[in-house]
């Protein structure tokens, strides 16, 4: 635990579990907003082949992944962190232009 802490800067453990309790429920909400999302552009698991929708679906995901960690984490009080950690991780995926 205290290699995390040192390598994200944190404090206390109280932090550290705020910080995996938004992770835990920034995945399950991402993934559960995708599904009607995904219904509504018209892509439905019975009508389209799963080689279609599964990747729409997680393309989909990332976004709103993005979106609501950042919100979760404003929520639980970490907006700092998980506001570091965004651009951290947008930048190594080569979308650091948005941020300059």
């Amino acid at each position: 635990m205290e290699k995390l802490k040192q390598r994200w800067g944190i404090d206390s453990n109280f932090q550290i579990i705020i910080i995996f309790i938004v992770f835990a429920i920034t995945g399950s909400a991402s993934a559960k907003l995708a599904a009607p999302l995904t219904n509504f552009i018209g892509l439905e698991k019975e009508m389209v082949s799963g080689w279609i929708y599964w990747p729409v679906r997680i393309l989909l995901i990332f976004p709103i992944y993005q979106v609501l960690l950042v919100f979760f984490g404003w929520l639980f009080g970490q907006f700092t962190f998980f506001w570091a950690f965004e651009k951290k991780m947008l930048k190594r995926l080569g979308l650091g232009f948005l941020f300059k």
